[in-house]
C-alpha cells in the first residue's frame, strides 16, 4: 500500500511547491509510481508540471467533492510514473462549501483511500495556511513533510505547526507521524543558513532530513518551463538535491519520527 505524505506549512515561500512537484519527479525516475495532488486554489503544482490552470475541467475539487471519478481527474505528465490531480478554479471557494459538511475534515480521506493501492507515494500539496483543504490533506495523510526554509522569521512558525500537527494526531488522524523537516533555500555562503541548520537539527534530533536543498538559480527557472528540474537541468545542483532526497524517503521506508 502506498504512503499518502502531505506537504505542508502555514507559512508561504518555503519550498512546499518546489518540494512537491520534485520529490515526486525524482521518486518517478526511480521507477516508482507517484500521484501529485495540488490542494492549493493557486495551482502552482499544476503549472509547474506543465498543465494549462485554465483549461483543466476536472481534478482534485472534484474529485474531493465526488463528482468525478479517478479516472477522470488525473493526468499523466511528461515523466513517466508521476501523475497529477491539478487544480482546477472551482478549488478557490472549496473551504467555504466545506462548512455545511459534517464530516468536512474527512472528505479526502473518504476518497484518497482506494488509490492508496494504485501509488507507491501520494504527495499532498497544501497551502499555505491552516484552513479546512490543509486539515483535510493532514486526516488524509500518513506523514507530513515540513519544508523550513533556512531563514529566521522561518523558525517562529514551526514550533506553532508541530503543535497543529499533534492536535490533528489527537482529534483526527491518530496515524499521522512527521515524515521530517526539510531544510529549503540553504545558502552555504550565508551565516545565518548555518546557525537555523544548527538550531533546528539541535532541537529537532532525528527528525530533520540529511538532505538539505540549496538555493539555485535553475531550481528556481524550471516552473516557468512547466516542468521539474530534472528535465529542465539534471546536472544541477538542484536536481541532484532532490534525487537525494527521495533515495533518503525511500531509505526510511515509512518509519519516521512520532508528531
Amino acid at each position: 500500500m502506498g504512503q499518502v505524505i502531505s506537504i505542508s506549512n502555514q507559512k508561504g515561500g518555503v519550498g512546499k511547491t518546489t518540494t512537491a512537484v520534485n520529490l515526486s519527479a525524482s521518486l518517478a525516475s526511480t521507477d516508482k509510481t507517484c500521484l501529485l495532488i495540488d490542494c492549493d486554489p493557486q495551482g502552482n503544482a499544476t503549472t509547474g508540471l506543465g498543465v494549462d490552470k485554465s483549461g483543466l475541467e476536472n481534478g482534485f475539487y472534484e474529485f474531493m467533492f465526488g463528482s468525478e471519478p479517478e479516472e477522470n481527474v488525473v493526468t499523466e505528465t511528461d515523466l513517466p510514473g508521476l501523475f497529477l490531480m491539478g487544480a482546477t478554479n472551482d478549488l478557490i471557494g472549496a473551504e467555504v462549501e466545506m462548512v455545511i459538511f459534517d464530516d468536512r475534515e474527512y472528505l479526502l480521506k473518504k476518497r484518497l483511500m482506494p488509490l492508496k493501492e494504485k501509488y507507491d507515494y501520494i504527495f499532498l500539496d497544501c497551502p499555505p495556511s491552516l484552513g479546512f483543504l490543509t486539515l483535510n490533506a493532514m486526516t488524509a495523510a500518513d506523514s507530513v513533510l515540513v519544508p523550513l526554509q533556512c531563514e529566521y522569521y522561518a523558525l517562529e512558525g514551526l514550533s506553532e505547526l508541530l503543535k497543529i500537527l499533534k492536535a490533528v494526531k489527537k482529534g483526527l488522524n491518530p496515524s499521522l507521524n512527521l515524515a521530517g523537516i526539510l531544510l529549503t533555500m540553504h545558502d552555504s555562503r550565508n551565516n545565518l543558513s548555518a546557525q537555523v541548520e544548527d538550531e533546528v537539527r539541535g532541537h529537532f534530533q532525528g527528525v530533520v532530513f540529511n538532505t538539505i536543498i540549496p538555493r539555485n538559480v535553475r531550481l528556481s527557472e524550471a516552473p516557468s518551463y512547466g516542468t521539474p528540474i530534472l528535465l529542465y537541468d539534471i546536472k544541477s545542483i538542484g536536481a541532484r538535491s532532490y534525487l537525494a532526497l527521495a533515495k533518503e524517503l525511500i531509505s526510511r521506508g515509512g518509519n519516521y519520527g512520532k508528531t
